[in-house]
This record gives C-alpha cells, structure tokens and sequence, in this order.
C-alpha cells in the first residue's frame, strides 16, 4: 500500500521503519526537513511536501495533537482520504487530558477537515512498543484498538495494522476515541507516572 506519514518524531520515525519492513510505499512530510530527510534515507522512504498527501491511500498523522488540524489543512484537499488519528490531547505534564468526555481529538479534527475518513488507532502504542513490531519475541500479538464511523477506512487499516504484525481490536464509532483517548492517558501515566516504563500496551483478555 502507498502510506503516508506526517511527522518525524519518535511516533512517525517508528512508522516509517515498521511500514517500509511490512513491505509498503512510504512517504514521509515533517516540518523538521533535516530529520524527514534523515529518516527516509534511513527506511528507504520518499520525503515530499505536505500538498502531496493525497497520492497516499492511508496518511498517519503522527504529530502532536495541536498540531494535528494545521498539519491536515496543509495537505490542502483530502476529501475521501483514510486518515490515521494517532494523537491524545495530553496536558504539559502528559499526566492529563486537556478535552474529553463529550468529545475527543479524534472528533474535533473530523469536524475540522471534512470529507476524511477518520479512524483513531495506534493512540495507545508507545513509539517504543511500535519502534520494535507488532509481535513480541513469544508471539503474543500488541493490541492496536481502531475506532472509526466508516467501516471501510476502519478494516483499511485494520489490514494496516495487521501487516505490520499488531492484533487489532474493534472499538466501534468514531466517538469512542472518547474512550480510547483516556485509555492512552492511563497508559502514559504507567509508563511514565508508576515508573513502569515505556515497553507496556494495554490490551483485552477473554476469561476461559
């Protein structure tokens, strides 16, 4: 598949390694030209400007959550496009969220670009996790949770997710990213709060 990504940090670099080992086009667009250009030398990935976005059948948005609406307006017209929510609203001190409960990120910037695809997912993967595949070395398979309104975007990247290796759990309607958002925040907060460190992900198991 032809991927984009948006950004260049440790999120969007992880991406770029995971998608190009999973055997997809990657190109890559980051405010940061020196480490975009570092990280497509590095995968084997093209950089190119933002109004290029629309060749990409997937774009991860892999920046910061304030960032997320400018970055996809300076992409110019995406209507139709499948788009990666990958952001948590977190407070400075990451051990927070700044909106929730009656809507969420991943709803403001639907509301914002109209005619995407939005789907939330990946929130909830520490670039760590993502950075070193969706298989842990005993097989067990990382949980990505997607959440998005439109079911072909959402099994999109479903089949996204899966060939980079992660299980993907379906978390409904878009507006359960409500929910997903917070699950991110406990997460950070164990990782980083408790101490626990970043090699965690949450996940669901069924009783026997």
């Amino acid at each position: 598949m032809k991927i984009a990504v948006i950004g260049s940090g440790n999120m969007g670099s992880s991406f770029v390694k995971q998608l190009r080992k999973a055997g997809h086009t990657v190109t890559v667009t980051s405010r940061n030209k020196a480490s975009a250009q570092t990280l497509a030398k590095d995968h084997g990935a093209t950089v190119v400007d933002a109004s290029k976005l629309s060749d990409a059948e997937i774009i991860i948005l892999a920046t910061g959550a304030p960032d997320a609406i400018p970055a996809l307006k300076a992409a110019g017209n995406l209507s139709g496009k499948v788009v990666v929510d990958i952001t948590n609203p977190l407070t400075a001190d990451y051990m927070g969220l700044t909106i929730g409960h009656s809507t969420s990120n991943a709803e403001e910037i639907a509301k914002a670009i109209p005619g995407i695809h939005l789907v939330k997912g990946f929130n909830t993967v520490f670039a760590q996790v993502l950075g070193a595949g969706g298989t842990l070395p005993n097989g067990e398979k990382i949980t990505v949770f997607v959440a998005a309104d439109d079911a072909a975007a959402k099994t999109s990247v479903t089949n996204l997710a899966q060939s980079m290796g992660f299980a993907v759990s379906d978390a409904g309607p878009l507006k359960n990213a409500r929910y997903l958002e917070p699950l991110a925040g406990l997460n950070i907060y164990f990782g980083y709060g408790a101490g626990r460190g970043t090699g965690i992900f949450p996940t669901w198991v069924e009783a026997a």
